[in-house]
């Protein structure tokens, strides 16, 4: 199987002439002459964000003070685990970095959370940076694109699963629709044990696009799906090559337009009497395999 692809063509074409207006380009213009390159300062783009600003759970609280990738503004303890060993490395990870630890009540605590059970410690931070997508589709130090797309997973518990299998087989970027899909929540945060802090995720406003980008780019795109012939232990040689696998959303499965931009379509072979995996489960299993063939 050979992935050479042709290059894409871009769309050209001469701009055309506008006459030139006798009328003043800016306001005043027309009395102190037309305002010069570097007199007002360009407007900052706004980086774009994931969210993520509260985070629960020790593990995940851990993980976002070790990570030192954004700024933490305080970190809440419910008084009840003053003293505890479960919690005193956070206590001194924090102070280490400077940032407040608040002692709260374990109501007041419990109130402000959003997930099921944070565990008696929350933080707040500044919000996650999204990646730039375009940075991870050429190789990275000689090593080929390793990409996990996901599509339309709306299940946080699902989606955190997923971040944490992609951090530990090595996976460069995550990519997420920006539409009917889960992106960063507290519980999120907290199934990824902190994950969430270390694998970049990118944000796309059409999935099938930037799956043709990828194939633009030389990334094989392998999408998961429990019909496919071919299984993922057919991969063969291909696993080693530039690759995005890319995984459903739970129950539908591919979409009909994602399905269309895979270049191989596997499944997980199936012994038992069950259809299929948990997609977080497919995700671990799939990642795992790929990076098997990569470390050989």
């Amino acid at each position: 199987m050979s992935n050479k692809r042709g290059p894409g063509q871009g769309r050209g074409g001469r701009a055309a002439a506008g006459r030139r207006s006798s009328k003043p380009q800016s306001r005043g213009a027309g009395r102190t002459g037309r305002a010069r390159q570097g007199d007002a300062p360009a407007p900052k783009t706004k980086q774009k964000t994931l969210g993520g600003e509260q985070i629960e759970g020790r593990q995940a609280v851990r993980e976002l003070l070790l990570a030192q990738r954004r700024k933490v503004h305080e970190v809440w303890i419910s008084g009840e685990l003053e003293g505890s060993d479960a919690v005193d490395d956070i206590v001194a990870i924090a102070e280490a970095n400077r940032v407040p630890v608040i002692k709260v009540a374990r109501k007041k605590l419990e109130q402000a959370a959003r997930s099921e059970a944070p565990q008696g410690v929350l933080a707040l931070a500044a919000a996650l940076p999204e990646a730039d997508l375009n940075r991870y589709l050429r190789r990275q130090g000689g090593k080929p694109p390793f990409v996990v797309a996901v599509d339309g997973v709306t299940d946080p518990g699902n989606l955190g699963a997923i971040i944490r299998n992609c951090d530990g087989a090595g996976v460069d970027v995550i990519v997420v629709p920006r539409h009917r899909a889960v992106h960063v929540t507290p519980t999120v945060a907290k199934a990824s044990a902190g994950a969430v802090e270390h694998v970049p995720i990118a944000v796309v406003s059409g999935l099938p696009a930037a799956l043709q980008r990828m194939r633009d780019a030389g990334i094989w795109v392998v999408g998961l799906d429990d019909a496919a012939d071919r299984t993922l232990f057919d991969l063969g040689d291909l696993a080693a090559e530039p690759v995005c696998v890319v995984l459903g959303a739970e129950g539908a499965g591919l979409s009909r337009l994602v399905r269309e931009r895979c270049d191989v379509i596997v499944s997980i072979p199936m012994l038992g009497r069950v259809s299929s995996l948990n997609v977080s489960a497919a995700a671990a299993l799939t990642t795992y395999e790929i990076r098997r063939h990569r470390s050989s």
